[in-house]
């Protein structure tokens, strides 16, 4: 445990080898002027104007993308900035980037297409399909509770390795050996990775050809639906992904400057030198990180069918994505009434925070055009979907300069989303 004085000399040492590395480092950046392209109903001219300012105040330190589609309808579809800072590689209308944990809620409509199919129940229990779960017990741990952080599998004790993570029948064993973190079923603590295991697994005992989550996925809901989406990326679309850098703390600092409220966020690089389960989470697999340092960059990651992480995408691809759900073309109306609503709505233990969740995905606050939630899920450094099924709006963001924030406490996004709502609002769309 660190002592009050111990940890400030940590933060005043980082912030001052923050202003060294920005002094050194930035001068190997280009100076070229972040370029925005894309296109924005006429309508939706102050979104452009808000994600120019991203830029222009300096808090989008690589590139991003945003996208909104209304009713089957594309409204903004803008991306702009770097792909590669360091090498002066502007962010493409193809650019693709890790959208880190809102591949959870793509990796959830393939549970949620197999429910349509009558496959699978989100209230049977997982060791109905797959028997082997139901050892520790685990029994009673239905696929909704697996879907809601609720199994005690938050994290895994055996190391797991980069041979293991790509071979489904290790990672299958090792699930089935691991006892849980806590009596399942009695509380949520989100499983950061160990979500994307357990949903292939889930996907491989209930498809009728016992596909991968990846390989479902790209047949049954990329390919059908024509989306740029992956879990599990091809080798000749690699040249697209954007390279992916963390905040540094000069960064941090500057987002608790505009939004006190992040500091909650901070407590998590307290957490990280605890013996607290996030350091459990976050340690195994020791060679997937992308909070100090983004060991995430390695191209050979980008293969591995990792559903709670790693899938790769864009903006558009996230927003049509779910744009297409909401009109019911991959599930029908039933479906969608039932994945739209949460499961749980309490304190997350390793959150230190409450988060509605269910079927796999977040349900998170809008309180704006009369909807009060929508579902889709944040990822880390600010990646984000989500839908409103009452103003018929989707709207996705992704960026590879990652953000300490999320959701209404990551200021390049949020003002985004309420620039949208605010054009929504007075047009009563």
């Amino acid at each position: 445990m660190y002592s009050s004085s111990s940890l400030f000399r940590l933060i005043l040492g980082t912030v001052l080898l923050s202003v060294a590395y920005r002094f050194f480092c930035d001068r190997l950046y280009s100076n070229h002027k972040p370029e925005i392209n894309g296109f924005v109903d006429e309508r939706f001219t102050k979104v452009r104007e808000v994600f120019m300012k991203n830029f222009e105040k300096g808090w989008e330190s690589e590139g991003s993308a945003f996208a909104v589609f209304i009713d089957g309808k594309k409204v903004v579809d803008l991306w702009g900035g770097y792909a590669d800072k360091q090498a002066a590689r502007k962010w493409a209308e193809d650019t693709i980037t890790v959208t880190f944990s809102t591949t959870k809620a793509a990796a959830a409509l393939a549970v949620a297409l197999l429910y349509e199919q009558g496959k699978l129940s989100y209230d049977d229990p997982v060791s109905k399909y797959w028997p082997g779960f139901g050892t520790h017990g685990r029994d009673n741990v239905t696929i909704q509770m697996a879907l809601s952080h609720m199994s005690g599998m938050a994290w895994f004790d055996t190391p797991i390795t980069e041979e293991i993570a790509a071979d489904h029948e290790q990672m299958r064993q090792i699930i089935e050996n691991e006892e849980p973190k806590w009596a399942p079923g009695t509380k949520t603590g989100y499983h950061a990775y160990t979500y994307g295991w357990l949903v292939d697994q889930i996907v491989r005992h209930t498809d009728d050809r016992k596909r991968g989550i990846g390989q479902y996925f790209r047949e049954e809901i990329a390919s059908k639906l024509d989306v740029d989406y992956h879990i599990g990326l091809p080798l000749s679309e690699q040249h697209r992904v954007a390279r992916i850098s963390t905040p540094n703390m000069l960064n941090r600092i500057d987002e608790m400057l505009t939004d006190i409220r992040v500091l909650k966020y901070m407590k998590s690089l307290i957490k990280l030198m605890t013996d607290h389960p996030l350091a459990h989470i976050v340690k195994n697999p020791s060679w997937l990180e992308a909070v100090s340092r983004c060991t995430i960059n390695n191209p050979d990651y980008h293969r591995l069918e990792q559903a709670a992480a790693l899938g790769m995408g864009n903006a558009r691809s996230l927003a049509s994505l779910f744009d297409k759900v909401s009109r019911g073309q991959l599930v029908n109306q039933a479906t969608l009434n039932t994945i739209s609503k949460p499961f749980v709505n309490e304190s997350d233990f390793i959150f230190d925070d409450t988060v509605a969740k269910g079927h796999g995905f977040f349900h998170l606050p809008i309180n704006r055009a009369g909807a009060q939630f929508g579902f889709g899920h944040t990822g880390h450094g600010c990646q984000m979907v989500i839908t409103d099924l009452k103003n018929r709006v989707t709207i996705a963001y992704v960026t590879n300069g990652l953000k300490t924030g999320l959701y209404d406490l990551c200021r390049t996004y949020w003002g985004l989303q309420s620039s949208v709502y605010d054009v929504i609002e007075q047009i009563n769309i």
